[in-house]
């Protein structure tokens, strides 16, 4: 099977669990859920020490045979894994799946990775201006924080980085709660806020 162009890195196999070849995996921020709900895992081997670019070491198709919680992490058996030594193995290998795998979110709820590179607005002047693009979700336990870096918007050379006085990208961490977040357009890439910060 070819390896689809969407996948999603959700986690990362820490070790063997059990003596029947479960694998023990930690979930990146909010991806247990779909680890869970999803039935066919794609295992990427780690990165070689002084490998060239940023090219990624191919992945394997692995079917799950069965998966559940196990505190903050998930154990699941692999249906190519018959015992512990092949399961120690894929210790350090990560963990992936299609973003068209993932199971429906509920009513506003949200996939960190689709929040991902939207461009967060906010409001000078009574009218919509650009605060920046969203680069990560962060998990303060309470709630989920976007990583904005800022950027401004112009009509003829397109999307400008601010920078610090040290030349450093600016960036704004926004608490993604509907109080300052009211708005959220997936399919347009924008989410519109009422967070201040000076432009």
């Amino acid at each position: 099977m070819a390896m689809p162009d969407d996948l999603v890195e959700l986690g990362r196999v820490v070790s063997a669990y059990g003596v029947r070849g479960w694998l023990k995996v930690q979930p990146h921020a909010a991806g247990g859920d779909a680890l869970l709900a999803c039935n066919a895992w794609w295992l990427r081997p780690p990165v070689a020490p002084g490998a060239a670019g940023n090219v990624l070491p191919p992945a394997r198709l692995m079917e799950v045979a069965a998966s559940r919680p196990h505190g903050a992490t998930v154990v699941a058996q692999l249906e190519a894994v018959p015992d512990r030594d092949v399961a120690e193995s894929f210790k350090g290998h990560t963990v992936w799946v299609s973003r068209s795998d993932f199971p429906p979110s509920g009513e506003d709820e949200y996939y960190w990775v689709d929040l991902i590179g939207c461009r967060l607005y906010g409001e000078h002047d009574g009218q919509p201006r650009l605060i920046g693009l969203v680069r990560d979700v962060l998990d303060n336990s309470a709630h989920a924080i976007l990583r904005v870096e800022r950027y401004a918007e112009d009509a003829s050379e397109g999307l400008q980085p601010l920078l610090g006085p040290k030349g450093k990208p600016l960036e704004e961490l926004v608490p993604f709660v509907s109080a300052h977040v009211h708005t959220v357009d997936l399919a347009n890439k924008r989410l519109d806020s009422d967070w201040p910060v000076e432009y």
